[in-house]
């Protein structure tokens, strides 16, 4: 990969500053709140310390690799990420996971804070993304570097991954994931917009990284925390400390069912 596009830096280069003995088949990026999810650690890497990796400064998300067990599988897990709201390309907010797909990871698994559009929702419901709607990249934020530069996105959420899920969790909710930039919270007639389209949820992330791992092969598997309702009729003003809470408070329900879909993949 050209190190100069997009000023994005070669992820083997950044790979190799990660200290690992074998290659972990699975990488998840673990968002708002969620990053307590128990690894067995191997290794710890801060982000600072890896060339050409992105550093965020939003709360809850810690800035570190871990490489370590979790359900017997080897995985590397990315304790927080950085947003397009930051300032960071797509591009930029995208190259952590072609990190793990050089440490050798084929499989992603993806998680966000998410507020629920779907009005059969409550706070602290998990929904597997079946789908999802790139709001900035239609707008033409391009988190695609290198070939190939056309990728298909109708498959772009494994269906096995995710019947695997809700056989682990029969009450995971399904849906569709609706990103848009922020960092302010929708508007009422945005999130009508949002639900309009087919969205039972949205957030701040994982369209870029996900469109990456479809660009590099990789299977994906996405899961949403529900930290709020997001219903235009409720105009209840929302914040992030709400977010971080509703996070912690799901985390073991989470910790289960991702360490049960690992073992499996």
């Amino acid at each position: 990969m050209n190190p100069t596009i997009e000023g994005v830096s070669d992820p083997a280069v950044a790979a190799a500053a990660v200290r690992v003995t074998e290659r972990p088949r699975v990488g998840l990026i673990l968002g708002s709140g969620l990053g307590d999810l128990v690894v067995d650690a191997a290794s710890r890497t801060a982000y600072a310390d890896i060339p050409g990796m992105p550093v965020g400064g939003v709360p809850g998300h810690a800035g570190e690799l871990v490489v370590g067990r979790l359900g017997g599988q080897l995985v590397a897990a990315l304790r927080g990420r950085v947003h397009m709201y930051e300032g960071h390309s797509a591009a930029t907010v995208g190259f952590p996971v072609r990190v793990l797909h050089a440490l050798g990871c084929q499989t992603l698994l993806v998680t966000n804070a998410a507020g629920g559009l779907n009005p059969t929702f409550v706070a602290g419901d998990l929904m597997a993304i079946e789908d999802h709607v790139f709001l900035p990249g239609l707008a033409g934020a391009n988190p695609l570097v290198g070939a190939p530069a056309f990728v298909s996105m109708v498959d772009a959420y494994d269906t096995a991954l995710v019947a695997l899920a809700v056989g682990f969790d029969p009450e995971l909710r399904r849906g569709i994931y609706a990103m848009v930039a922020g960092p302010s919270y929708e508007t009422a007639a945005e999130l009508r917009l949002l639900r309009a389209i087919g969205a039972d949820a949205v957030g701040m992330s994982t369209a870029p990284e996900v469109v990456v791992a479809r660009q590099l092969g990789m299977r994906v598997l996405g899961i949403s925390c529900i930290t709020n309702l997001a219903l235009p009729e409720m105009r209840a003003p929302v914040s992030h400390e709400e977010v971080l809470e509703t996070g912690r408070r799901v985390r073991e329900r989470f910790g289960r069912l991702v360490t049960d879909v690992v073992a499996r993949i």
